[in-house]
C-alpha cells in the first residue's frame, strides 16, 4: 500500500533524521521525497510504501504522529487514494 507522509513545522536539526529512522523501524520503505524550508518553516511530503509492515495501518499512524510531536512537528499520513481524492481539481 501507498501513502503520502506529510510533515510541517518549525525548521530545526534532526527532522529527517528523525522522521527517516522511525520509518525505518518500522520497515517502510520511501519511494520518493520532496522537502523544503519556507521562511522558518520545514515542509516535507514523502511517498512511502507500506507493504511490508507489521502492524495495522492505525498503529503505525499513531507511532508516526507521536514521532513528530517528540520533533515538534505536525505529521500526518494518508493512504495515496484518499489524498488523491482530495486533491482532486
Amino acid at each position: 500500500m501507498k501513502t503520502i507522509l506529510t510533515v510541517i513545522g518549525k525548521d530545526q536539526t534532526g527532522i529527517i533524521a528523525g522522521i527517516s529512522q522511525k520509518l525505518y523501524e518500522l520497515n517502510i520503505n520511501i519511494l520518493d521525497v520532496s522537502q523544503t524550508i519556507m521562511g522558518d518553516y520545514f515542509t516535507m511530503i514523502m511517498l512511502l510504501d507500506l507493504n511490508k509492515i507489521k502492524q495495522p495501518f492505525d498503529e503505525v499512524k499513531q507511532t508516526l504522529t507521536a514521532t513528530g510531536e517528540q520533533l515538534k512537528v505536525k505529521v500526518n499520513l494518508q493512504r495515496e487514494e484518499i489524498f488523491d481524492a482530495m486533491h482532486r481539481l
